[in-house]
């Protein structure tokens, strides 16, 4: 029998009542004892990977065709950890061609390449879109410069799954009602019948007061059109913008950079909530400044988080000074 590798225990750089952060490569610990002791028993893997940018950066991504190859074999590897109705989701930005104002196909090839290994047998369940009109402007040389090409202000997240109906539910992640549906709420009358689409609208399939309403695939982390309210999902508000001004205060004191594309904390609560239980076990493989493992925390999951640089896992120590955490 082949015996797995052990991690030397100088990797683990941080230990919570619920969770273990590690340091080091992903695969390299994924594929150790750590690995085999994790094997079915993970409910969520939420990530958000090194964008493949086709020019290197410091938080050290791949490129071109070299990045597809080993994006598509973390796949098998990951989908070996999950439960039968577990859950991966990953967030991916845009990439662009070098010196050149066109986008390139290497994130969608490279998503593509992953869910459709053969040896991982996962299927794409849904994808999101993230929209952030506050990003800043790029890729700079096209759009502030020459002024040839819009902003990129999205990114794109897919869920998939090994089964068509992995472990999830909508009612956990709703998000408030409109002020026209409080309004048909209260009157307990609509227009019924058949719709222009052919949907037939029944009398009573709107009065039933649920806790909010669905939420749609898009995220407007800003609102889309000027003077309509933004109805994020509730579990955003759960990470409001005072654990990041706790971060980056933080951050400030102690001379750290903070992580250049960190994944938003109300992104990570939303999936946490929706596609996990308290109790789960949720991994991040690429875990940055670690938002999965501190927002897994907050939500009452067990977590296991990996960072391959060491700068970027000293990060996560100060994300759970949050008092935050201490007072849930």
């Amino acid at each position: 029998m082949k015996r797995t590798a052990r991690i030397p225990s100088e990797r683990l750089v941080q230990q919570t009542k619920r969770g273990k952060l590690y340091w080091g490569d992903c695969a390299h610990i994924l594929s150790s004892r750590l690995g085999a002791k994790l094997r079915g028993k993970v409910q969520l893997i939420l990530t958000s990977p090194p964008f493949p940018l086709n020019n290197k950066k410091s938080y050290g991504n791949l490129n071109g065709d070299h990045y597809e190859k080993w994006f598509a074999s973390l796949a098998p590897l990951f989908a070996d950890l999950l439960t039968p109705r577990g859950s991966i989701v990953i967030e991916m930005g845009n990439s662009w061609m070098p010196q050149r104002p066109v986008q390139s196909l290497l994130h969608l090839d490279s998503l593509m390449a992953f869910v459709k290994n053969s040896e991982a047998g996962l299927r794409l369940c849904q994808e999101f879109i993230c929209y952030n009109p506050s990003r800043l402007p790029s890729p700079a040389q096209w759009v502030t410069i020459k002024r040839i090409r819009a902003t990129d202000s999205f990114t794109h997240i897919w869920w998939m799954a090994k089964t068509d109906y992995p472990k999830a539910d909508n009612r956990r992640v709703l998000r408030p009602y409109s002020a026209s549906m409080k309004a048909l709420l209260k009157r307990q009358t609509y227009n019924v019948g058949k719709r222009p689409s052919e949907h037939r609208i029944s009398k009573t399939g709107f009065l039933v007061r649920h806790r909010g309403s669905i939420t749609p695939n898009l995220f407007e982390m800003e609102s889309i059109e000027p003077g309509r309210i933004v109805r994020l999902p509730n579990s955003f508000s759960l990470s409001n913008t005072n654990s990041n001004d706790f971060f980056f205060r933080k951050c400030r004191e102690r001379k750290l950079v903070p992580h250049p594309a960190r994944m938003p904390l109300g992104l990570a609560a939303f999936f946490i909530q929706f596609l996990s239980t308290p109790g789960d076990l949720v991994l991040d493989p690429f875990a940055g400044s670690n938002t999965t493992g501190f927002e897994a925390e907050r939500l009452g999951r067990r977590w296991i988080s990996i960072e391959a640089r060491r700068e970027y896992s000293k990060q996560s120590v100060v994300r759970f000074m949050d008092p935050t955490l201490s007072r849930k």
